[in-house]
Order: structure tokens, then sequence, then C-alpha cells
């Protein structure tokens, strides 16, 4: 079952001008009836075709999606720049939704996907489960949801401890800096970077590339130009804090996230855990 994005720009939920989005139910409320959509396309850089790489026979994406839909936070669609990924969901069971191939970014994706799918605005958070992550615990995607019952956070996202020299040093590793005062509580995210931050001893955080959004954060967001420290950092969540907006980081443990593929590497190590779990 899939659903096709149209090109219409003229609805609310397309606007992306302040002055359109004042149509826009706001509340501080803590969000009662989110939607989770992955976004996926096949062009990435550093590994090509990675929705459709396979793990243990099944490719990445319907791993993502099947995770995803044992969340049970609410419905779970794919949001699809390619024919070739919604093809492999939906022989899964999954619903799809095509969008344009050109976004620049997942988020751009969603907020296309959300406008298509739910013009009458009833579900109020959108979470963004990125397509990269099939070894992720179901459970951490309800950690992320519950960020937004503070009111004063827009985005909610997550992060793990760092743990070795060579991770810490890695630049696929994004760092978060937040400060944990009580690790079992949300903190503000006060930078992403892909350089070894904060400065000094103590913990560093990996950035898990997984958001809930308040559904009038997410159409701020898209908003919003993009940052200087975005386009430095090629970082997308750092045009949400140059923009003044809240992010907060829920801490969770680094075997609840398996692995973020985004090289050959990461995608052996998702296949050799993967076979340790089955």
């Amino acid at each position: 079952m899939h659903y096709h994005a149209s090109g219409d720009r003229t609805n609310r939920a397309c606007c992306r001008c302040p002055i359109g989005c004042k149509a826009i139910p706001v509340t501080r409320a803590a969000p009662q009836n989110p939607i989770i959509l992955i976004p996926a396309r096949l062009a990435a850089t550093r590994l090509p075709g990675k929705p459709l790489a396979e793990i243990a026979g099944v490719p990445m994406i319907v791993h993502v999606w099947r995770r995803a839909v044992a969340a049970e936070v609410g419905p779970v669609v794919v949001a699809c720049g390619d024919r070739a990924i919604a093809d492999a969901v939906e022989a899964a069971g999954g619903r799809t939704v095509m969008t344009d191939p050109g976004h620049p970014t997942g988020s751009d994706r969603i907020h296309e996907a959300i406008a298509h799918l739910d013009p009458g605005y009833n579900f109020d958070a959108v979470i963004n489960v990125q397509g990269d992550l099939p070894l992720l615990d179901p459970a951490a995607v309800r950690i992320a949801f519950d960020g937004l019952e503070d009111p004063e956070t827009d985005i909610a996202t997550l992060a793990a401890l760092i743990e070795g020299e060579a991770a810490l040093a890695d630049t696929s590793v994004n760092k978060v800096v937040a400060g944990f005062a009580d690790p079992a509580r949300p903190s503000r995210a006060l930078y992403f970077s892909k350089a070894v931050v904060p400065w000094g001893a103590g913990p560093h955080y990996e950035h898990i590339g997984l958001y809930a959004y308040r559904r009038e954060a997410l159409e701020r967001f898209v908003g919003l130009p993009r940052g200087v420290l975005e386009q430095r950092e090629h970082l997308e969540q750092l045009r949400a804090l140059e923009g003044g907006m809240r992010i907060s980081v829920s801490l969770i443990e680094a075997d609840r996230l398996g692995v973020q593929v985004d090289t050959p590497a990461d995608l052996e190590r998702a296949r050799h855990l993967f076979r340790q779990a089955h």
C-alpha cells in the first residue's frame, strides 16, 4: 500500500513561510497522536543503494520499518525517494509514500510526506526514524517521543555514550554536547559536531539520528534558512539551534542503537551483530 505525494504546495501543511503557518494549531501540551516516518533514498555518497543493502537476506529499510512498527508508538510510513524502496517495503507489508527524490535532507522528505498524508493535522508529532538504524531497539523510539513532554522542547532526540578512542576520533560519529546533570533525564542540546567536543576530561556522546518533532516545530524547521554552522559541519540539526529552537537529548544504552550504517564497514558490522543476535 502506498501513497503518492503530489506537487501541490497550496495547502497549509505545505506552507514554508511564517504567515501561512499561522493556520497550524499550536499547543505546548505533550503530543498524544504521533506518526513515525522513515525517510529513504537510494543516493548516498558513502554507501550508494544503502536502504536496499541486505542484512540476513532482508533489505535494511525493511529491518528499520519492522523495528519502528514494534515500537507501537503510532502508524509507520516509509517516505521513499525511489520506487525500488517502496516496492521492497510494500512486499514486506509496509505502507509507503512517494516523495521528490531531489530533497536535500530527510527532514524535507518527511515534511512533504506528512503534508500529503495528514493535511488535516490529526497527527500532532512526527517521529523521524532514520532508515540506517536496522538494529535499533524499538523502545528507543518511545524514549525520544517522551522527550516532547517538556513544554519547552521543540525537537527531541537521542544520544549514547561513546566508548573507545577510535569511535571518538571517527568523523562519521556525530557528537552532541549536552550537560547531563542527571543521565536519567533529558538534557538540552547545546551543539552538534563531527569533531571531539567538548574539550576536557569527561564523557562524550554520540548523537543518534532519530528525531521527534512537535508538528509545528517541523513546519518551522523546514522553513528556516540553512545555517552557517549547518553548512560548515554538514549537520542539519544545527539549523534548529541557529534558529533558536530547543532540542532535548535523552541518553540510551549504546547496545539499544546497534549501529548507524553510513559506510561499508558499518554495514558489515551490522551484519555481524545481526548474526550474533540470531
